[in-house]
């Protein structure tokens, strides 16, 4: 008998992964170059245009944006049916489990807007490149795009870092409580480590 509900919750655990980790580390890595400034970060992303368009197109779409979408569309599904009740028992897995579909509300609406500010309308309608120049203009001028930016980096990286504990015990990579709290600490200081980069850099634009 073929189960849909299995394959379908082990293809979203193996998309957030891969496609999510994959996301989030360029992303960290490509703004960490703004930590020396502004012809650092700019031929970072210079480097990403020598991909022929077509190609880069092709990979923005089939190879991030597909996958995130059904990342996105079932793990709303997902959330829908959890019972999040932190209070009650206030165990920290159970404090994860909430934050998990937290930060996936979060995310929803932070992707819309970042990704179709800055990808569809700054770059894709208006024709302006992504450079150091208009990310410190965007972040110095205003706070609150800065403070949501913030978050909303911080919400992909726990969303990603606990996943990594959700993974290996969707995939049984993680039968005992005792590996899985290995994998856990281990996830939390990969999320701790993450979370200072992105402020690191983030606050480069506004020392520089």
């Amino acid at each position: 008998m073929f189960h849909t509900t299995f394959y379908l919750r082990r293809l979203h655990s193996l998309v957030g992964l891969l496609i999510l980790g994959g996301v989030i580390f360029e992303h960290i890595f490509t703004n960490s170059m703004a930590i020396g400034g502004a012809a650092a970060l700019n031929g970072a992303l210079a480097m990403m245009e020598l991909i022929p368009h077509p190609i880069f197109l092709a990979i923005e779409v089939c190879a991030i944006a597909v996958p995130l979408l059904f990342h996105g569309i079932y793990g709303v599904y997902i959330a829908l049916q959890a019972k999040n009740n932190p209070r009650q028992y206030g165990f920290c897995r159970n404090w994860q489990f909430a934050l998990q579909r937290w930060t996936a509300w979060y995310l929803v609406v932070f992707l819309i807007w970042h990704i179709g500010y800055l990808r569809i309308f700054t770059k894709g309608i208006t024709g302006t490149p992504i450079s150091y120049e208009l990310l410190h203009n965007l972040f110095t001028s205003s706070p609150i795009t800065t403070v949501l930016y913030i978050l909303g980096m911080f919400a992909a990286i726990f969303h990603f870092c606990n996943g990594i504990t959700t993974f290996c015990m969707t995939w049984g990579i993680a039968k005992g409580p005792r590996v899985q709290k290995v994998i856990a600490c281990l996830s939390t200081l990969l999320c701790i480590v993450m979370c200072l980069i992105t402020l690191v850099f983030m606050g480069s634009y506004f020392v520089m």
